[in-house]
């Protein structure tokens, strides 16, 4: 019998409206220990302590300087994400970054070359593609049940978030906007099924160029569009699967965005994919062939999704955030890969980035840079609450 692994202890920076669905679900995960906080914003780091029971509200000089945390769980807004990231390393610990890895190439390669330096882990989010939905979609791709995987279309479209978001100027500033918001959680799921991208091409535009507040302490304050609000192009994957994205915040009523998040054609049917911004969900087969693709499965009898079958879930459901957390830890405890990997956040950190410089250019392709491997598939028969 294996032995259970010591726990991981982890020190968070970075209290906002993100850190609070972190707090909630690490407690699904035995191996993770949630020893401290810290914020900018002593006040936000209390809050949190107080709402979850964590045991030390610190600095973040305190924090990185303590020598009872193994890890930094990084939070903070994406323009900083690789500094603190960085810090985190230069002070001695393993670190998960919220995506993206950077909001440059740049960035991202700094942070890969001082993990190997120092040599420690790097994790990124988004780790939803360890959830059932995905894993589910992946095992299904994996089995030929819709032969060989020849497109794939990838679609969020939204009007954006200021709406709702109580302080949304940095979702459109540098760093920010739909591709690289929203697109961490296609590509990651992209990456999860098909591997590494070879070349992107993209158009790109600033649509609505001001944006206004809609609640919150900030409402009604304007915000001027600085990134591109709207994202269109084609990815050419190395093993010749063919996608079209589309990442939007300037788009209403959206009936793809709500439906089609992603979607795989494969050269004997179609697998419908639960959105990446998600961990479960149904995944759902055609084949050309009208024949059931799952033993004793019955198709959907009426509806829009008449004739499709639901694929058998063999994951466990329900994890959320903190999943690619307990993974680095895992994978720390048992010297292996761990799967929501830096080498795959810079890939979508470059993907992004193509996409930016291949719209300036009005859709020249940009060739991406090797350096990533698939990550392996969750297993069907591992305890709830780990990934071993």
């Amino acid at each position: 019998m294996a032995s259970t692994p010591a726990k991981f202890r982890v020190g968070v920076i970075g209290c906002g409206n993100i850190s609070e669905i972190y707090f909630e679900t690490a407690t699904k995960f035995p191996i993770l220990d949630m020893v401290a906080c810290a914020d900018l914003f002593p006040e936000a780091a209390q809050a949190r302590a107080k709402q979850f029971n964590i045991p030390r509200v610190l600095s973040v000089d305190e924090l990185l300087a303590d020598p009872d945390i193994d890890g930094v769980l990084n939070l903070t807004i994406p323009n900083v994400h690789a500094k603190v990231a960085m810090q985190a390393l230069n002070a001695g610990k393993h670190v998960l970054s919220e995506k993206p890895l950077g909001i440059t190439r740049e960035e991202g390669e700094q942070v890969l070359a001082l993990a190997e330096q120092k040599n420690l882990r790097v994790a990124n989010a988004p780790d939803t593609f360890l959830g059932s939905g995905q894993q589910t979609a992946r095992r299904v791709l994996d089995a030929g049940v819709i032969g060989k995987p020849l497109s794939a279309t990838a679609f969020m479209m939204s009007r954006g978030p200021e709406a709702w978001h109580p302080n949304p100027a940095f979702y459109y500033d540098h760093g920010g906007g739909p591709m690289f918001d929203m697109g961490p959680y296609y590509l990651h799921a992209m990456f999860n099924l098909f591997g590494p991208i070879k070349r992107v091409s993209a158009m790109t535009g600033i649509l609505i160029p001001e944006r206004t507040v809609g609640s919150g302490k900030h409402a009604g304050e304007k915000i001027t569009v600085v990134t591109p609000d709207h994202f269109t192009g084609s990815l050419e994957f190395d093993n010749g699967v063919i996608a079209t994205m589309a990442m939007s915040f300037a788009t209403a009523f959206s009936h793809l965005g709500g439906k089609l998040p992603l979607t795989v054609f494969g050269d004997q049917g179609t697998m419908r994919v639960p959105d990446p911004n998600t961990f479960d969900g149904d995944v759902l087969v055609r084949r050309d062939d009208g024949k059931a693709p799952f033993e004793g499965a019955e198709p959907i009898a009426d509806g829009e999704h008449k004739d499709w079958y639901v694929a058998p879930v063999l994951h466990h459901t329900e994890y959320q955030r903190s999943a690619g957390l307990a993974d680095l830890a895992h994978a720390i405890a048992s010297n292996r890969p761990h799967r929501a990997s830096h080498e795959i956040a810079f890939a979508a950190l470059d993907a992004m980035q193509g996409f930016l410089d291949s719209g300036k250019t009005h859709g020249s392709p940009i060739d991406m840079r090797p350096g990533f491997s698939r990550p392996a598939a969750v297993p069907t028969d591992v305890a709830y609450g780990t990934f071993e």
